[in-house]
């Protein structure tokens, strides 16, 4: 199984969006430059985005007490 399989997509995003800036940052070629530093802003933008419309994770109730369900001895 690929390692990334386990990264959560913005996480994932956010990886490829710090190879573009790696790339955009070592190219010589100001229109590379530019285009590495656009797909840079996309995938931080599409990890924003991720993170904005993924629904929260279910709450957990197996820890929760009960009120008036305290310790018993």
């Amino acid at each position: 199984m690929h390692p990334t399989s386990f990264m959560n997509p913005s996480e994932e995003f956010l990886r490829h969006a710090a190879e573009c800036q790696q790339m955009a940052k070592f190219t010589r070629d100001p229109a590379s430059k530019a285009t590495w530093s656009r797909m840079a802003e996309r995938w931080t933008r599409c990890a924003q985005v991720f993170q904005r419309q993924r629904p929260p994770p279910p709450q957990s109730t197996r820890h929760r007490l009960r009120p008036g369900a305290g310790a018993q001895h």
